[in-house]
């Protein structure tokens, strides 16, 4: 069997710079690598036997780049700034705003630190540890949540911070968790009114929240294709088993740059967005999906799945239930569908599909069985609410998730009807 060894390279909240991916794919293609990978995280992500890893190394160092082996201690910040413009309207946060916020950390995470719109769902809002949700109403300020490493426990801050301090307040609170991780960290009992009060006195610029931030309910928009926004257009590109061909984000970069005025960016979805297409540049774009055969069109039941990092059994798993749902003709708008193959992974979903072995020897393990959990309402960004099925056999899997998926058609019926009795009482 061959080493294999992951590298991952953090694009700071999903923004990727043409000129520095474009360098990166050269020296993974002196590795004799041919495709490369993005992760939930919006990260860079790519697989170098041992042999090439000392070489690979040595040349992104070279670059400047930083990156990681086969770990997770730098988390990527996460943000919506790829949904910015096309999937997201009316709102003080805008692009500058956007940016000025990631130069401000000066500072690496160790901690998941998501950045987010709240007039939005394209993108997580509470899938990190430090979650910044910017107000809807005062402009400048953020609510924030705190889910604490390695729990389920989500904490709603009292107070809504401005956008100058979140780098510094983020930094504060990190500190503060990983000072009492006795406290804090993987702790099911962890009190966010705790870790408040050691807080707080740097947080001066504060003001109160006067009433809790009312969470947007999921509804994925199409993210792929070539579409138009205000006077440009925007290309969504997914592909079904996760690898971008080496060539063809080489040539995107150049591309990129030689229009000008374009954006690239990362997803959460593992795909990418280019942003700013002028429509004279319009026929290129289709001229290069052309050259490489890139399909854009997949069907939506398949693009709102979530699915691990790392993990070609949960890929697997993946095309075997998008499979049935096709043949059985299931609708899912609304839903988001997650997979998880290991113990302490994060997959944002509606519904979640979770695979856990029998016997379990050491690291590795067999005879697999699958659950299927439901979040609470049914939001994604919510924690998980009720166990839906348990203990299925792979055979079976794929008819339970569908009737899951009705079962949450039939809970927003139910919704629906309770909320129209109640108008018509109140008449």
């Amino acid at each position: 069997m061959k080493n294999i060894n992951t590298i991952k390279v953090n694009f700071k909240g999903g923004i990727i710079h043409p000129d520095s991916l474009y360098n990166i794919l050269i020296a993974a293609g002196k590795c004799g690598l041919r495709h490369v990978r993005f992760g939930l995280r919006q990260q860079l992500l790519f697989d170098v036997e041992i042999e090439e890893l000392d070489h690979i190394t040595t040349e992104l160092e070279t670059l400047g780049i930083s990156f990681e082996i086969n770990k997770e201690g730098f988390p990527n910040i996460v943000s919506s700034y790829p949904a910015e413009e096309i999937f997201i309207n009316n709102t003080w946060l805008t692009e500058n705003i956007y940016k000025a916020i990631f130069a401000s950390f000066e500072y690496t995470p160790t901690l998941k630190v998501n950045v987010s719109d709240a007039n939005q769902s394209f993108t997580p809002l509470l899938t990190g540890n430090i979650n910044w949700v910017a107000s809807p109403e005062a402009t400048d300020y953020w609510y924030l949540f705190i889910r604490f490493p390695k729990t389920n426990i989500i904490y709603e801050w009292k107070d809504i911070l401005p956008t100058k301090d979140l780098a510094a307040i983020s930094q504060r609170i990190e500190e503060t968790i990983l000072q009492n991780a006795a406290a804090f960290y993987d702790n099911t009992e962890a009190d966010g009114e705790a870790l408040y009060e050691k807080v707080k006195a740097f947080t001066l610029n504060s003001q109160p929240a006067t009433v809790p931030l009312v969470l947007p309910a999921f509804n994925l928009p199409y993210y792929e294709g070539l579409n138009r926004y205000n006077d440009s257009y925007w290309l969504g590109i997914y592909r079904r088993d996760e690898l971008y061909s080496i060539k063809f984000l080489k040539e995107i970069c150049m591309l990129c740059l030689t229009t000008g005025a374009v954006q690239l960016c990362a997803t959460p979805w593992k795909t990418i967005i280019i942003k700013g297409i002028a429509e004279v540049n319009r026929k290129d774009w289709n001229y290069l999906l052309d050259k490489y055969q890139i399909n854009v069109r997949h069907a939506a039941n398949e693009l709102n799945f979530q699915v691990e990092d790392n993990s070609l059994a949960a890929i697997k798993l993946k095309q075997h239930l998008v499979k049935y749902l096709n043949d059985a003709d299931t609708r899912t708008f609304g839903v988001c569908i997650g997979i998880k193959t290991r113990r302490k992974s994060e997959v944002f979903s509606s519904i979640l599909v979770r695979r856990r072995p029998l016997i379990r020897i050491g690291k590795w393990g067999f005879l697999h069985m699958y659950d299927i959990l439901c979040a609470k309402e049914y939001n994604p960004n919510e924690r998980t609410d009720f166990v839906y099925s348990k203990d299925n056999f792979k055979f079976v899997l794929a008819e339970q998730l569908r009737r899951a998926v009705l079962s949450f058609y039939q809970y927003h019926d139910k919704k629906e009807k309770e909320a129209a009795a109640k108008a018509v009482s109140e008449e």
